[in-house]
């Protein structure tokens, strides 16, 4: 055999094919976890990119989609299997790595993508994001998770629900135990209920629409959409669902500002404080955090038809530019400012309705921001408590003798809710607040299932909206 023959590779080198689909989702899991961004604001912009360089159709933008929030929704439930077929701690593994082996873990257990395709376009991903090396050892992992299928992989290692019942469900449901016992607790009940609550996380939210009062109603929005795009709201009556696919910014009255993207249990609780009985002036509203604005423009619309003036108020710039944007094109009164609710610059007593929707965990929206369930920490609550308190203290301070005040929260944990209004009324780290609860149920008419009171919570399993908390104050002195 001659030199020349004795260096020639025994294969030739293959070039790793660049699938768009999957370096996008990749891109997307790292921007979550090097930057702590959000799913929901990183992908629209990359996958506009995308479609405007031709590399997208709405096929390919949806699968992206699933994989990047598929992948975090069972990120707790992938770890633990990965972590089984390794023979390492999942910590010493790099994160992009990680992020490689979970897209294609959600590739083979958590979609439709057949075996073969879904290990190949993985090792491909990582052949072109990390290198042939560590492309080796993608393969060799995807192989393992491949020979069982979820149910298989679950009854493995997830410990039994006798031995461990949180611990089980954190696994199976894929989320931090931590979570799942304080979810528990909000929740009551047995392990039905639970499992319910735990995997509704884990499904794609609706996108609803609020259609603002006097700008356009439901019934308008939903002619313009058609019956294959919208469906009416559950509950509110300025709701409309859309359908699969359905894109909130290429309809016109949203582009235009008479209706917005908005849950339909946030609707709920600004349209009960709006109609929570009142005596005497009913003339000034203060939306006391109203960032990032959906609340403030479902109430300015609700004032303006009875000739009241709405006062939003954020401490964040950049949050009250966006209630700003929100409020814009209003038919009545608004004011729109930024300021501390902590150290308002209002006077006292002054308004009529008052809505605190406060700063928190927010694990009443997990569908919508998977990844919070992995950054938050149970040291957070603590964080967030006394700022808690101290808004919904000064709420009750800006509303007159006989107004109302509605506390809010896009989270069921105790600790941010019902403790919250109960320290305050009761003095407990400061003043006792001079007011009464007012039951809010009967501000809910038509939904069902929303305990026993006086106090509301909103749950995706039971009512298909975050798990939006409510309790309404009235000032008696």
């Amino acid at each position: 055999m001659n030199e020349q023959a004795r260096r020639r590779p025994s294969k030739t080198y293959r070039r790793p094919k660049k699938d768009p689909v999957r370096i996008l989702a990749f891109e997307a899991l790292r921007a979550v976890d090097e930057r702590a961004a959000y799913a929901n604001l990183v992908l629209p912009p990359l996958l506009k990119k995308a479609r405007e360089a031709g590399d997208f159709d709405n096929r390919d933008a949806a699968l992206a989609t699933e994989l990047v929030y598929g992948t975090l929704r069972r990120q707790g439930t992938y770890d633990a299997i990965i972590s089984a077929c390794i023979d390492r701690p999942l910590r010493q593994v790099d994160p992009p790595v990680l992020d490689v082996l979970a897209l294609g873990a959600h590739q083979l257990l958590g979609t439709r993508i057949p075996t073969h395709a879904a290990v190949s376009a993985s090792v491909e991903l990582a052949r072109v994001v990390l290198g042939d090396g560590r492309a080796k050892f993608v393969n060799a992992v995807l192989r393992k998770i491949s020979k069982d299928d979820l149910d298989a992989w679950l009854e493995r290692v997830a410990p039994p629900y006798d031995e461990d019942a949180e611990d089980h469900l954190a696994v199976v449901h894929s989320h931090p135990r931590w979570i799942v016992s304080a979810l528990w607790d909000a929740l009551g009940g047995g392990r039905a209920g639970i499992e319910d609550l735990l995997e509704a996380d884990n499904e794609r939210p609706e996108v609803t629409l609020v259609a603002r009062p006097g700008r356009v109603s439901a019934d308008a929005l939903l002619d313009t959409l058609g019956e294959e795009s919208g469906l009416p709201g559950r509950w509110s009556p300025y709701a409309v669902r859309l359908t699969e696919g359905g894109e909130p910014g290429a309809i016109e009255a949203v582009r235009e500002g008479r209706a917005g993207v908005q849950d339909e249990g946030s609707q709920l609780v600004a349209v009960a404080l709006a109609n929570a009985p009142l005596e005497g002036t009913d003339t000034r509203w203060l939306d006391g955090c109203a960032g990032p604005g959906g609340k403030a423009a479902l109430l300015a619309a609700l004032a303006a038809e009875r000739g009241a003036h709405l006062l939003a108020s954020e401490k964040q710039p950049h949050r009250a530019r966006l209630v700003e944007r929100a409020l814009a094109g209003n038919p009545g009164p608004y004011q729109v400012i930024t300021a501390d609710g902590t150290r308002p610059p209002w006077r006292p007593g002054v308004f009529d309705r008052v809505l605190v929707d406060v700063p928190c965990t927010g694990l009443g929206a997990l569908r919508r921001r998977p990844e919070a369930r992995w950054r938050r920490r149970p040291e957070d609550l603590e964080g967030f408590a006394p700022l808690q308190r101290a808004l919904l203290r000064e709420a009750l301070k800006a509303v007159r003798v006989g107004g109302v005040v509605g506390y809010a929260t896009c989270s069921p944990h105790l600790a941010e809710t019902r403790v919250v209004v109960e320290d305050v009324l009761k003095g407990r780290g400061g003043p006792a607040a001079e007011a009464e609860w007012i039951d809010a149920r009967p501000l809910m008419p038509g939904v069902a299932a929303l305990g026993d009171g006086p106090d509301v919570q909103l749950w995706p399993h039971v009512h298909g909206t975050d798990a939006m908390y409510l309790a309404l104050l009235r000032r008696t002195a």
